[in-house]
């Protein structure tokens, strides 16, 4: 069934461009400063400013975690924090979900052009919003607080807390519908609403986005959470403009995004001139959906500006997959702000001036309402990033020392795994469990990737304590371990990721309800590059009246899927079932695709990396050519011999049958 088109829609769609300050924009009057003034800044004051700026987001940060009760965003970090200047442009975001950093400023335009007139902007207020298509966040779990910043009756600028929220209702659990065919199953998005008055929560603005919760009281605890970052931040800022004068603050401001911007370009101009190209897939836009879905890029660099073209992408899809320009900017961001511009101010005002995008809408990375998103910020958006980091990566390891800055692709997908029903406590729960965010980083030109690194779109994610997860949830864990070939075999290997296996337990309903989706399948979405192989596909399984709690009683601990007895199913990308205390539940979610030939390995680290349990002796053989003496040292003749069989064979010099395949030690 076609998405039908909802006239009116429109309006909502945030065009991501800088905003005509000429206005006008009802009774708000905005703070601007010369270039003058900018330019004659002097550097010390330049730089203690900058850092007193980029201390408030770390000071947001701070004031999130410590009000918020969600595991989420305590133990996970899954928020962002950001300070834009008066017109919406970014001045610095903070060093947690840099997807989330990706749409701040169309958050901030979207509001001041649709609300200064009605109901009006003024000192004290907060909005809420949660709308993609405007940009508060990349899917509706992601709610945005925005706060204006007035001085001297003038706005001054705006800071932001946006966080992923556990459940804001929609049809299933968590607000992730598999089973979903448009965003009307999924929880409705929320354009942007005053929630805060003139330093007031207001109640009925509260109520109306609590009510459609299945967790009413931890999402209005971090509600709090965000209007209370906002409010230091406020405290920050304004003791700062008293120090050093409105003027003073808003030209460091504007000189970060400058030089953010001059520095990239900069880079850019050491770069040489070339289009490279990536193609990342999706298995399935729900429940029952067996085609891929891709998305293609192709990254232009001429001069001092990038140029990303999806001409070619699919048409948005039936599900809920696909992801706004939000989300599509938010595949960008992340890859431009850790691969291009370490060394730089976080800046995303100045780095998205470097740029263009050209993308059709309709299209599963930009699509248009009412199709579905509830789980755009981990699929399309974070394909998006895995096609860029591609190409980015591509490019960057073309220059002898900014290759040092290259990754191939990390975790390629995030296995969501969400758990609700009754806790331990005989309260309501629902949660995502982010044990994913350890995935495994991507290979360096000169170093293997990260084991159970992370992700690379949230430099500060974290995985939650295995006994956090056991006592906030009735859940407990059989073992959370990294797994044998995962990461991408080459001449720098992949990260390796990891699994985690658990089963329901001592919820006095006895059975958990249990939510899955998870892509990349069907085709491996971390890719290696200069020859070298993705990171292992994603593998779920559910086991059903699985012998755990008989072999607990004998004093035993299963190890491993075969020792747990009972019926396997292997999961498909989308699945919605019930969990019964018989039942046991594995996730193995994905590492870091390679760099270089794994015949260029040395045969050393190899043997090194199979007693370490990182490469199976099977793989060590197969794909790296390694023969392992029986002492677990390569055989350095052998493995000679081998690879040379190994490469005649890849030409089609050696048959396809060969001595070669028989066992992975002599």
């Amino acid at each position: 069934m076609p998405v039908i088109p909802v006239a009116g829609s429109e309006r909502f769609a945030e065009s991501g461009q800088p905003l005509q300050t000429s206005g006008p924009f009802g009774d708000v009057i905005l703070h601007r400063v010369s270039e003058d003034i900018t330019a004659g800044l002097d550097a010390l004051t330049y730089e203690v400013i900058r850092h007193r700026l980029v201390a408030v987001t770390d000071d947001m940060g701070d004031a999130v975690k410590r009000m918020s009760g969600s595991v989420v965003v305590t133990d996970c970090n899954d928020f962002g924090t950001g300070i834009m200047d008066e017109a919406g442009e970014t001045v610095q975001v903070g060093l947690y979900n840099m997807q989330l950093g990706s749409a701040l400023d169309m958050a901030a335009r979207w509001t001041l052009t649709n609300r200064s007139a009605n109901p009006g902007i003024r000192e004290g207020d907060q909005f809420l919003l949660n709308d993609p298509w405007v940009g508060g966040g990349l899917h509706q779990n992601d709610v945005t607080v925005l706060a204006p910043l007035f001085h001297d009756g003038q706005l001054f600028c705006w800071t932001a807390a946006v966080a992923h929220q556990v459940d804001l209702g929609g049809v299933s659990p968590g607000s992730w519908s598999v089973d979903g065919r448009d965003v009307f199953w999924e929880s409705l998005p929320i354009p942007p609403v005053k929630i805060v008055e003139e330093g007031q929560l207001r109640a009925d603005t509260e109520d109306m986005y609590l009510r459609r919760s299945r967790v009413p009281r931890l999402v209005g605890l971090d509600l709090r959470a965000k209007i209370g970052a906002n409010n230091v931040a406020h405290d920050r800022l304004t003791a700062l403009i008293d120090t050093y004068g409105p003027d003073t603050v808003k030209a460091v401001m504007k000189k970060m995004m400058n030089d953010a911007e001059a520095r990239l370009k900069a880079k850019l101009r050491e770069l040489p001139d070339g289009t490279w190209s990536s193609v990342a897939h999706q298995d399935g836009g729900r429940s029952g959906d067996r085609e891929i879905h891709k998305i293609v890029v192709a990254m232009t660099k001429d001069g001092e500006r990038l140029t990303f073209d999806f001409t070619g992408t699919d048409l948005q899809v039936e599900g809920i997959i696909n992801c706004t320009y939000a989300g599509l900017r938010g595949g960008i961001l992340p890859v431009m702000l850790t691969m291009l511009c370490p060394e730089m101010s976080w800046s995303p005002g100045g780095v998205f001036r470097c740029m263009d995008i050209i993308s059709e809408p309709g299209t599963i990375n930009n699509c248009t309402f009412p199709a579905g998103i509830g789980k755009a910020s981990v699929n399309s958006a974070w394909a998006t990033q895995n096609a860029v980091s591609e190409t980015v990566a591509e490019m960057l390891i073309t220059h002898p020392e900014f290759g040092r800055s290259a990754m191939s692709v990390c975790c390629g997908t995030w296995d969501l795994t969400l758990l609700s029903g009754v806790d331990q406590r005989g309260s309501g729960f629902a949660t995502m469990i982010c044990d994913p965010t350890a995935g495994g980083l991507g290979a360096r030109v000169d170093n293997d990737g990260v084991d159970t690194g992370g992700a690379h779109c949230i430099p500060m994610g974290r995985t939650a304590d295995v006994e956090i997860n056991e006592f906030n949830f009735p859940m407990l864990y059989l073992w959370r371990r990294e797994e044998v070939d995962s990461g991408g075999p080459g001449r720098w290997r992949g990260g390796v990721g990891a699994s985690s296996c658990f089963i329901p337990h001592d919820s006095p309903v006895g059975e958990v309800h249990l939510v899955v989706s998870a892509n990349g399948k069907a085709v491996p979405q971390a890719a290696g590059l200069s020859g070298a192989y993705p990171a292992a596909t994603q593998w779920d399984v559910l086991v059903r009246d699985a012998g755990v709690r008989e072999q607990f009683a004998a004093g035993k601990i299963p190890r491993s899927l075969e020792q747990l007895g009972g019926r396997t199913q292997v999961v498909p990308p989308h699945l919605e079932t019930d969990l019964t205390p018989g039942d046991v539940y594995f996730t193995h979610w994905q590492g870091g695709g390679g760099i270089g030939d794994p015949l260029h390995r040395e045969p050393e680290r190899v043997a090194k990396d199979v007693g370490e349990g990182k490469v199976s002796a099977h793989a060590a053989h197969a794909v790296y050519g390694v023969v392992l003496a029986d002492e677990g040292r390569a055989d350095p003749e052998a493995t000679e011999t081998l690879r040379r069989q190994l490469s005649r064979r890849r030409v089609g010099l050696e048959p396809e049958q060969s001595p070669i395949d028989s066992g992975a030690r002599r």
